[in-house]
């Protein structure tokens, strides 16, 4: 078994989740769950550095302990990776004693080998970025080089880890490991930062000046400088000197360093020659990403530019966030981000190829075949084509894990979509279908069933929530649906007679008319402004559609109960009702008539029954999704409830 160790940047708490931060831990994630997949011994981490002058500045202005701000604002992250489904294996943060003892173990160490010594200092001190500078590093005007804020002078004594004697090393490790520091023009740029002497790096801060940090194990007037503190918690996170040495030598071999290239030197500079004054290997790969822009300009708080991660996964969902993010951006290379951008990746990639080959597939299952996998016959050219071209996905997109080539993994994945919709023209069930030719209907819907098979597990990593609901569409067992095993891709195909299950539209388009604000919720767009005889054209429309159903739909009707979350009248309208309902675990909004019989505090809490798998229909600018049922006699209308008893919401009626 092959083993894998990934980490991202331990994040500043300081600093809220944006972007950069999402597209980093994301990164990380979908890597991890790749080589879980391919059976690898993974192991994720993940964290926060909460050391450090800005984190006490901070606790200051709240009035709170340093200690306290930064167990209240890990929350951000911690909340954020829960939502995005990060499966980190580990969570550091650098005030836990299990870090800050290895810390001061290995501070120790080099000041007892020389390797740490007390000199007085001189020099450019920038607050943001703590970082000293010399003359020569800062810009015009005395600016610091990394965050272009003014940079103030400091004469102090310190502590200084002799980092310059290991120059020459540094730069012959680089030049004869290619694919240490990635891209390979990473590797350059830190070549060419070498090209000139290299300082030795001060590693502590007078607790005059600063006290929130790591006190140095040899001198309790000092405390442990930021980087040089959070830089370890690679090595402490996995037993490194914390008595699993085992477990440390297994994963340490086999580490991947994913960060943003604005901490590029720190990592390829600084830690290296720690490392290697500890007499430890280097790490095995170290892949600085690019910036998230918004146009040419990199997002920044400054600039009011900052994407929330929150704010998108609210608007979009989580899983589709992912999948647009890490398509979206080719790792190494910066990326322009707008949402406009977003919802036509969202749009052309998950709801028109994904999310209407699903739909067609199972619909045409549902209407033909009892709603079981179509029995597959005698394979035609055509069909080997299709099943071939997805087969050949599998390696496709291995390498491109293996190369840190997301964004080529997503389009192996994702030609095999487009081909499994050309496939359906070309062969045209439908017309299969009128023709009577049932046998090779059957094939060629399994055919393209069997492809989305393969593909649900080649995105399982990147989007789980939904790959499982596709992965339950075909039909696939609950404890199932969530694994992906790619040594067993090829020799787990579909059975023919497995119950389906017909659901909602996996990806509802995302519709924006034009002149909207390009930001509109999955399925719907901002209501347009409507005449009045318009509206009640709607709304008589709404209501006359509510009791007409086709024989064919009728009995593949399925009546649920749900519980009624709550319930407001819908804009403009004296009629209807948005009803926010709870279907099992799910949540969906419904619009109903009924705004003239019940009040929207009438309806909260009630246990109604809907028709839980009508096709979602666009009612006022909102997708309804699902119809209650109802008893209407002249001006007299009264709901199908389960009032008074113990259902849950969900079950089924009938």
């Amino acid at each position: 078994m092959s083993t894998f160790y990934v980490t991202t940047p331990i994040y500043y708490v300081n600093d809220k989740p944006h972007i950069g931060h999402a597209y980093t831990t994301i990164l990380a994630d979908i890597l991890a769950r790749f080589h879980r997949a391919m059976g690898d011994d993974t192991f994720f981490l993940t964290g926060t550095d909460e050391h450090g002058q800005k984190v006490q500045k901070a606790a200051e202005a709240r009035h709170l302990t340093p200690q306290e701000h930064c167990d209240d604002t890990v929350k951000r992250f911690q909340e954020l990776w829960e939502r995005l489904g990060i499966s980190n294996d580990d969570f550091l943060r650098t005030t836990q004693e299990r870090h800050k003892k290895v810390v001061r173990a290995i501070l120790q160490d080099l000041y007892d080998r020389d390797l740490i010594y007390k000199r007085e200092y001189k020099g450019h001190y920038c607050v943001p970025c703590e970082r000293f500078f010399t003359d020569k590093d800062l810009l015009e005007g005395g600016l610091c080089p990394d965050c272009k804020r003014p940079t103030g002078e400091i004469c102090e004594t310190n502590y200084f880890f002799r980092m310059g004697q290991y120059r020459d090393f540094l730069v012959e490790y680089i030049q004869t490991h290619p694919g240490f520091i990635l891209p390979d023009f990473r590797a350059n740029e830190t070549l060419g930062f070498l090209k000139k002497d290299l300082e030795d790096l001060c590693i502590s801060r007078p607790k005059s000046r600063l006290s929130w940090g790591i006190e140095l194990p040899f001198d309790p007037d000092y405390v442990c400088y930021v980087w040089f503190d959070a830089l370890i918690n690679y090595i402490s996170a996995i037993g490194y000197r914390g008595g699993e040495e085992a477990k440390f030598a297994k994963y340490w071999a086999e580490s991947l360093h994913l960060i943003g290239k604005d901490i590029l030197t720190t990592h390829t500079v600084y830690w290296p020659t720690m490392l290697h004054a500890m007499n430890l290997p280097m790490p095995k790969h170290i892949f600085a990403h690019g910036w998230w822009l918004t146009g040419n300009a990199k997002m920044s708080k400054s600039a009011g530019n900052v994407v929330n991660p929150m704010d998108m996964i609210g608007k979009f969902g989580v899983d589709p966030f992912r999948y647009c993010l890490t398509a979206g951006m080719v790792p190494g290379q910066d990326a322009s981000f707008t949402e406009e951008s977003f919802i036509l990746r969202y749009n052309t990639d998950l709801a028109n190829d994904l999310g209407n080959m699903l739909s067609r597939v199972v619909k045409m299952a549902f209407k033909y075949f009892q709603g079981k996998v179509p029995p597959c016959g005698t394979l035609e050219e055509i069909d080997n084509e299709l099943l071939s071209e997805a087969e050949k996905a599998v390696p496709a997109v291995r390498e491109a894990v293996e190369n840190i080539k997301l964004d080529k993994g997503l389009e192996a994945a994702m030609n095999v979509v487009r081909a499994a919709n050309r496939y359906m023209e070309k062969t045209a069930p439908w017309t299969l279908a009128k023709k009577g030719e049932t046998e090779r209907l059957a094939t060629v819907l399994y055919t393209a069933a069997e492809s989305l098979r393969i593909v649900s597990a080649l995105l399982l990593p990147v989007m789980p929530e939904k790959m499982k609901e596709l992965r339950l569409s075909l039909g696939f067992a609950p404890e199932e649906a969530a694994k992906a095993d790619y040594a067993a891709l090829a020799s787990s195909r579909l059975v023919s007679g497995t119950p389906m299950r017909d659901t909602p539209p996996l990806f509802p388009r995302i519709l924006a008319e034009k002149g909207d604000a390009p930001c509109c919720r999955k399925g719907e767009a901002p209501a347009k402004k409507e005449t009045p005889a318009a509206g009640k054209q709607e709304e008589k429309a709404a209501e006359e559609n509510a009791n007409v159903v086709t024989v064919e739909d009728f009995f593949r009707t399925e009546l649920k109960t749900a519980e009624v979350l709550e319930a407001k009248k819908l804009e403009n309208s004296d009629k209807l009702l948005l009803l926010k309902i709870k279907v099992g675990e799910e949540v969906r909004e419904i619009v109903s008539g009924i705004a003239k019989h019940y009040t929207p505090e009438e309806m909260v809490g009630r246990t109604i029954v809907i028709v839980a798998n009508l096709k979602p229909a666009k009612i006022r600018g909102v997708v309804s999704n699902g119809m209650l049922l109802a008893a209407k006699d002249g001006d007299t209308l009264k709901l199908v409830t389960i009032d008074g008893g113990s259902f849950k919401s969900g079950i089924p009626v009938g």
